[in-house]
This record gives structure tokens, C-alpha cells and sequence, in this order.
């Protein structure tokens, strides 16, 4: 059975921990596992992320831009090539456009990009997602309460058919959730 797994949120809220949780349970069943971030290593994505931490509306749509294409580089990579394709951050960047493009795009997107039921956001109050993301090194352009709170809303109006997940309680909550909903997909698709 092959499985295409999306970890999707905002900032802070545990999508690389909780893709190397599900990472893990697959191995050790023994299949095989990819996992790709974004934006990632590749041209695009290294691209994607000067832009984040840079400032302004010219960043900002670079960023959008860089983004997108670091996603279709991984889809055309790594799609259906292991038994699970695990892509943390996938179409829920268009959240941090104006409501109005994200609408637009989300639709769009989610329409012609690969789906699954294997979808997972994760979501916190912007308030400790926040706290989270202030004992980073480096910030992203988009990480600060307020933007926090406006692209959750954004999130939260748009996503559909997408396992909402809680991850401000503690993290043995979060995990069981997902594992419960991993291994009812896993039997109801065997």
C-alpha cells in the first residue's frame, strides 16, 4: 500500500516532530519512508526561505512564488515513489496570502495537486504557537501573533476533508490522536 501523508500547519506547531513520529511507525513496520519539507533543500526551496526571512510585499510574493515551486519539485520527485511519501508542509502555505488569493488558490490547488485521506493540519492558539516560534534563531516573516492569528483563521475557514489536529496539550495526546487515525485509515484502505 503506498501512502501520500501531509503535515500541514501553522509555525510552531509540531509539524516536523509529528511527520518523524509517523515517519517512524511505518519504518518500523518495515516500509520504506520519504519525507520532504518545505520549502526544502533544492534551488526553490532555498530560495523560498531567503525570501521568509526577508521583509515586505516583494519577499512576500517570492516567497509564495519559490514555494509553489519547491512543492511541484518534490510532487514530480517523490510522488508515489516509496510506500510512504511524507510532505510536511504541502498546499496550506497559501493561507498566508490575502484571504481572497487563498481562497482562490486552496481551491485551485486542492484540486489538482494530489490528495489524500492521509491529511493532517496541526493546530495551537496563536498565542502558544508564538511562544514557540520566539526561540528561534532565525524568524520567518510571518511569525508573529498577529500574523499567527490571521492565517489560522484563513486556515481554519478553508480546510476540508483535512484531520484537524490539536497540538497544545501534551505531546503523548497529539501522538495518540494521530495514531489512532493513521491505523483506521491503515485498515480501512488495506
Amino acid at each position: 500500500m503506498k501512502r501520500f501523508i501531509v503535515v500541514d500547519g501553522l509555525d510552531g506547531a509540531g509539524k516536523d516532530t509529528h511527520a518523524r513520529f509517523i515517519a517512524e511507525r511505518y519504518l518500523l513496520r518495515g516500509e520504506k519512508v520519504v519525507i520532504r519539507t518545505h520549502p526544502s533543500d533544492s534551488f526553490f526551496g532555498r530560495k523560498a526561505k531567503k525570501s521568509l526571512l526577508g521583509r515586505g510585499k516583494i519577499n512576500h510574493f517570492k516567497a509564495s512564488i519559490f514555494y509553489f515551486l519547491d512543492v511541484i519539485n518534490s510532487l514530480l520527485r517523490y510522488y508515489g515513489k516509496a510506500d510512504n511519501v511524507i510532505f510536511v508542509r504541502y498546499i496550506g502555505g497559501v493561507f498566508y496570502l490575502p484571504f481572497v488569493f487563498a481562497k482562490i488558490l486552496y481551491r485551485f490547488f486542492s484540486t489538482i495537486l494530489p490528495t489524500s485521506q492521509y491529511m493532517f493540519f496541526l493546530d495551537a492558539e496563536p498565542e502558544v504557537l508564538a511562544e514557540r516560534v520566539a526561540r528561534r534563531e532565525n524568524r520567518e516573516m510571518f511569525e508573529n501573533l498577529e500574523d499567527l492569528f490571521r492565517v489560522r483563521e484563513r486556515a481554519l475557514k478553508l480546510l476540508k476533508g483535512w484531520h484537524i489536529i490539536r497540538t497544545d496539550r501534551e505531546i503523548e495526546e497529539t501522538r495518540a490522536e494521530i495514531e489512532k487515525i493513521l491505523k483506521n485509515l491503515d485498515e480501512f484502505l488495506a
